[in-house]
């Protein structure tokens, strides 16, 4: 399965994720963020790419469904509802995203 990790600059939350999936023996792993600055801007070739699209608040949900709304049909997309309040590869930041993420691997 091809998982997406979207936050807004890929610097911190979605990196963070990537980072701690990307060896992941059954599922290939990407990030990007919604932001004009973000390291990876999302786009729609990821999406297409993406079965699983994990999104850090409700607000890169709307901007994905604003910006992307045709690549966006029939895929699954999850809101983990993890704040902007880490840096990259915080403990805490660590803990939340594998606590919300073990439903899904």
């Amino acid at each position: 399965m091809n998982i997406l990790f979207v936050c807004s600059r890929n610097k911190w939350r979605s990196a963070t994720a990537e980072t701690l999936y990307k060896n992941h023996p059954d599922h290939e792993i990407r990030s990007a963020g919604t932001a004009p600055s973000a390291r990876i801007k999302i786009n729609a070739k990821l999406i297409l790419w993406a079965d699983a699209i994990f999104v850090m608040e409700k607000r890169h949900k709307q901007i994905l469904t604003e910006r992307f709304e045709t690549e966006l049909m029939e895929k699954e997309l999850v809101i983990l509802n993890i704040p902007d309040d880490y840096e990259y590869m915080d403990e805490e930041l660590i803990e939340e995203i594998q606590s919300k993420m073990t439903a899904y691997l």
